[in-house]
């Protein structure tokens, strides 16, 4: 275990120390003539131009409480204003001016020191022993750490993305990028893979306990505080410390990680914050692979040696046609209530109903094994490609990285204290173990509660009890994301 953590102090250390030096950028004459990438930049930089200052961008409760509420099957009763509508338009245009300097900051051909690459480099061999030495997260971390590797090859520029250029509206392919930008593009920039990689789960996942069980879902809910106590602390951290800058987009899509669901984190920051995909997506699966070190400690802290002794009684058993009806529920009033988060939701719930239908077997195998694995490469690979030198060696990194643990830590004791909360107002005690499940990590999570609760008490077995958390907690996390991205998005 120390070693370990040591491995982990010495990246962020040797990052921290690294970056007390800009990265010089080199760019060609004719790359920045040749990237005109959707032809809305002049129109954009006219109407626009700098007027919108993110740094200073402040949250309006009020009419973050409207917005919210506008994206909902009651958004009629709340009509918009010109002064509204003209705000949108501005907000609007300020989204296609970043996605648009995002873009051209990616289609550039940079060239950092050498010494910049060979760092990331050795991240990336970094990740790939933490997945084969000590197992954490295999499926996912190798990937991530090949991609990093891939990406910071000197010239090879495997990472490249698609350049695009309108001309007469007709899209003409100026450069067909590298593999991994291709993989990039098509996957991540257009929300595709956490999709897919949410059907996958859904087929995978078994919504019974919660089903059996309701008052569970409440510790899910729990554990995501976590997700908003992070884009408070991303938003201090960038009033305090002169050096890291965080738009509220940017704490949006980093207080993801608090849910410990990287599907869901990767949706946000590829919607709110692109540039800061990269090393978003490495916390948030660095931190689920850690599920087993981080818990326990926290989980003891805050229970005693009687509270974990705690035995919950059997779950009564749940129909198929519960099962059936569940996910076809919660579809439709997400899609009522909060359409933000209805895609990602909706890939879930899809994924669950050919599992439990009883007439999709071949599907539901195909979702669970062959889909779910093409898909877990792909995304590893693409993601792994925005740990370039130039975007993840940045003060902002490290920021990201002390902001996740901080996150994950809150929605582990968020969920514990709720679940001790609760058996003071409950017949039937809770053990609060379980409520440390809540995070999104599934099924790790609902282990590590397990396993805890028989250090104290061998005979007690809480798997079950703790998967209603679990499964809870990747509804909750993708409901947060969509009412981020309906205030913010």
């Amino acid at each position: 275990m120390n070693k370990i953590f040591f491995v982990f102090a010495l990246i962020f250390i040797t990052t921290s120390v690294l970056l007390s030096q800009e990265n010089p950028v080199v760019v060609s004459e004719n790359d920045l003539e040749n990237t005109s990438i959707i032809g809305i930049i002049e129109n954009v930089e006219e109407t626009a131009g700098n007027n919108i200052d993110n740094s200073s961008e402040k949250l309006d409760i009020k009419q973050s409480i409207i917005s919210l509420l506008r994206n909902t099957a009651f958004g009629g009763f709340f009509p918009k204003s010109e002064e509204d509508i003209a705000e949108e338009k501005i907000k609007e245009e300020r989204s296609i001016r970043e996605k648009y300097e995002i873009k051209l900051h990616d289609i550039q051909i940079k060239k950092v020191p050498l010494w910049q690459n060979i760092i990331m480099i050795c991240v990336g061999l970094v990740l790939v022993y933490l997945a084969i030495a000590k197992g954490f997260e295999p499926l996912l971390l190798i990937p991530i750490g090949m991609g990093g590797i891939l990406a910071n090859i000197p010239v090879a520029n495997i990472a490249a993305i698609p350049v695009v250029q309108v001309i007469n509206n007709i899209p003409v392919t100026l450069s067909a990028g590298g593999f991994l930008g291709q993989v990039y593009t098509f996957g991540i920039e257009a929300g595709l893979f956490p999709l897919f990689i949410f059907m996958g789960v859904g087929a995978m996942t078994d919504f019974g306990p919660l089903i059996a069980n309701p008052k569970t879902a409440l510790l899910g809910a729990a554990a995501q505080i976590g997700i908003f106590g992070t884009l408070l602390g991303a938003m201090l951290l960038s009033a305090y410390v002169p050096v890291i800058t965080f738009t509220l987009r940017d704490a949006a899509s980093i207080g993801i990680i608090g849910g410990a669901d990287g599907p869901t984190a990767i949706f946000t920051a590829s919607k709110l914050s692109p540039s800061l995909l990269g090393a978003i997506a490495v916390a948030a699966y660095s931190y689920m692979a850690l599920v087993p070190i981080i818990q326990p400690p926290i989980m003891k802290l805050l229970t005693t040696e009687e509270e974990r002794k705690i035995v919950m009684k059997q779950l009564r058993p749940v129909s198929k046609r519960e099962k059936i009806i569940f996910p076809l529920t919660v579809i439709i009033l997400i899609a009522l209530l909060l359409p933000d988060a209805a895609p990602l939701i909706g890939a879930l719930m899809f994924g669950n109903l050919i599992r439990e239908s009883g007439v999709t077997e071949r599907l539901s195998k195909t979702a669970q094994n062959e889909f779910i694995n093409i898909v877990t490469i792909l995304l590893g690979l693409s993601v792994g490609s925005k740990l370039a030198a130039e975007k993840f060696l940045r003060f902002e990194t490290i920021g990201i990285l002390v902001l996740g643990l901080v996150a994950f830590s809150m929605g582990t004791a968020g969920g514990v204290l709720l679940a001790k909360l609760m058996n003071l107002f409950s017949r039937e005690k809770i053990n609060p173990l379980i409520g440390a499940a809540g995070v999104s990590a599934v099924p790790m999570a609902a282990r590590v509660a397990n396993k805890v609760g028989q250090e104290s008490n061998p005979q007690n077995f809480l798997l079950m009890h703790a998967m209603g958390p679990n499964v809870s907690g990747v509804i909750g996390s993708a409901v947060a994301a969509g009412v981020l991205l309906a205030i913010l998005g």
